[in-house]
């Protein structure tokens, strides 16, 4: 266990992580809820995102004003998210203001009012989000490719949800989904900066620790497998370049199916992420840009995921380049199974995978999230320094090997002019 952050778990279950930092007197508050998109059901995909958008908009005693006020006034910072495998609220004061803040924040996740012209105006507002990314190339092909990887899985959705199913979204759903999800021992409360232990414990039990668990258990949910079905997915549109996508199952992080995942494969896939795509002097953006002239952009992601993830590259390029990036893309990729690292390739990725970890722990606010993060998805703040160790200790044969379990045949999703892309 870091020695820097004390956990505690409340008597109503609710986990409470502390990290003491009186560099700054600032303190940061992350409250995070086992739920998010991943539990919205398929006929109501965008519920935990317009959960999300309504939350501070009103609680049994406050108006929206009132509490915007009661934040800004004192140069606070408030707001609430939904992502794929958590609900976060968030907040961020100055010392002084934080018992208050903190009041607040316990009044919005225990008692939200959502008032009905405000969820139907954030449900409006979420309808033309929706619209404006079917604009959008890239969207397009990202919203594609997912769906394909992700048949009949809550993650083939955008966290948006889709237009018909945010259309019959209403007040009770909301209320349905809030009485579910948000009660204290599906809870994980992390606070960083200008506070005693103690102290946070005593402010975290005046607001949360009369709220009781109830007897009922949480939901059991089966998710549909995850089965890999490569395939091309093809849109014609009017635009001004092309968008290339090539993408591969991969891990979660948790996954520990010993027939087809080992314990290094996501440090490993990390890695290759970095060293493909992280930066103006990864792989792909030397040799396909820099080199070749043939990206207007182009990179590569593997977010961390509680189920399985996935590996995409992608690059935006001029229509009658379409076809060599679509060759020098997938090149890129299988080379990785075909040629090892060099040591100087290996040890520059790992040294900016974390150095660029190290960086991004250096706030309260960095700090709460991560270790909150951390223990939402059952990792254990731990997790923090085994990261960093696995990280260090991924060879070049370790890293080549989960490129040959998981770079096989990809998904490809492009979308460009008719007459870049109908013919290939």
């Amino acid at each position: 266990m870091n020695r820097h952050v004390h956990r505690t778990v409340l008597n109503n279950g609710m986990v409470v992580l502390v990290v003491e930092n009186p560099a700054a007197d600032i303190i940061a508050a992350r409250l995070f809820v086992r739920a998010g998109s991943l539990c919205d059901p398929p006929e109501q995909a965008g519920l935990a995102h317009l959960l999300a958008t309504v939350l501070t908009k009103g609680t049994d005693e406050l108006s929206s004003m009132e509490i915007a006020e009661r934040v800004e006034s004192v140069g606070a910072s408030l707001g609430a998210d939904a992502a794929s495998d958590y609900f976060l609220l968030s907040v961020k004061t100055v010392s002084a203001d934080f018992e208050n803040l903190l009041d607040l924040a316990g009044s919005l996740l225990r008692q939200p009012a959502f008032p009905e012209a405000e969820v139907e105006l954030e449900r409006r507002l979420t309808l033309q989000s929706i619209r404006s990314q079917q604009e959008q190339p890239f969207a397009i092909a990202f919203d594609r490719m997912r769906q394909a990887m992700y048949q009949g899985h809550p993650y083939g959705f955008s966290s948006l949800g889709t237009e018909a199913t945010v259309s019959q979204l209403g007040r009770d759903d909301l209320l349905r989904y809030h009485q579910t999800y948000f009660r204290p021992d599906n809870m994980v409360i992390s606070l960083a900066g200008r506070l005693k232990p103690e102290d946070a414990l005593d402010l975290v039990n005046q607001v949360f620790g009369d709220w009781r668990a109830p007897e009922n258990p949480l939901p059991a949910f089966r998710l549909p497998p995850v089965v890999p079905a490569p395939r091309q997915l093809i849109v014609p549109l009017q635009t001004q370049q092309s968008i290339v996508m090539l993408g591969y199952l991969a891990p979660a992080v948790l996954s520990e199916d010993a027939g087809d995942i080992y314990p290094s494969d996501y440090a490993a896939l990390k890695l290759l992420n970095t060293y493909l795509g992280n930066g103006l002097s990864s792989r792909l953006f030397v040799e396909l840009r820099e080199k070749r002239g043939l990206a207007y952009e182009v990179s590569a992601l593997y977010p961390t995921r509680l189920e399985p993830s996935q590996f995409v590259v992608y690059m935006g390029t001029a229509p009658e380049n379409t076809a060599t990036a679509i060759a020098c893309l997938g090149g890129e990729v299988e080379r990785l199974c075909e040629i090892s690292l060099s040591a100087g390739e290996l040890q520059a990725s790992k040294n900016k995978l974390l150095g660029q970890y190290a960086l991004g722990k250096q706030t309260n606010a960095q700090l709460a999230q991560i270790y909150g993060w951390y223990e939402t998805l059952g990792l254990g703040i731990e997790f923090d320094t085994r990261f960093t160790e696995e990280i260090a200790a991924v060879t070049a044969t370790v890293a080549q090997a989960a490129a040959c379990r998981y770079f096989r045949e990809p998904y490809l999703s492009l979308v460009g002019p008719a007459a870049a892309v109908n013919n290939l």
